[in-house]
């Protein structure tokens, strides 16, 4: 067994600011490779003697790596805001064209699609059903300007857009139709 004092893990090294491949380019093959011992996994533990990272990380070389690094880091990071910017602006500028039905069409066409979601409750239709209804057909009609999400990974603003996309949808659907104006603010303040 090895002292884990004097070893470092791969989780250590990029907590003390090793990329993958500077910790392949630098130091290579770990010291130690093995099982963990206090949890069952298939992938081995790679162990790096502690003497070798540090000496590792006083050369100039290691500096220049980790100076790069950090160069395309805070690049990806400002390509990343830009594009959330952009997906932000587009969402905000794109006009949200409602679907204008005769009542009686918007209200067969919500009960429609609502059938086709799920079987019908056995207990009867709850009061303000319909409302809840069309006002779902009709962002479910509306779902093609979920485009405007494209580009947007992950961490990289997507919730942001995606709740401003909701309430521009809302608002849209509330405007062409004052009397779902109230279920739609309900979704809205629920959306977050």
């Amino acid at each position: 067994m090895t002292d884990r004092t004097t070893y470092v893990t791969l989780t250590g090294l990029r907590r003390r600011g090793w990329t993958d491949p500077m910790v392949r380019d630098l130091l290579g093959a770990p010291d130690v490779q093995g099982r963990d011992p206090r949890r069952w996994s298939l992938a081995p533990v790679r162990l790096y003697l502690l003497a070798r990272v540090e000496a590792v990380e006083r050369t100039p070389e290691f500096t220049r790596c980790a100076a790069a690094s950090g160069r395309r880091s805070s690049a990806a990071e400002a390509g990343a805001e830009a594009r959330r910017r952009a997906v932000l602006a587009a969402i905000r500028a794109e006009p949200i064209e409602v679907p204008r039905l005769p009542a009686a069409e918007l209200e067969r066409r919500a009960v429609r699609h609502r059938h086709l979601l799920g079987p019908r409750s056995p207990g009867g239709v709850a009061a303000g059903a319909l409302v809840r209804w069309q006002v779902s057909y009709l962002r479910h009609a509306l779902s093609r300007y979920e485009y405007l999400l494209d580009g947007l990974y992950g961490s990289t603003g997507r919730a942001e857009a995606e709740r401003l996309l909701r309430r521009r949808v809302y608002e849209a659907i509330a405007a062409a139709y004052p009397v779902l104006a109230k279920e739609c603010g309900r979704r809205i303040g629920t959306d977050r």
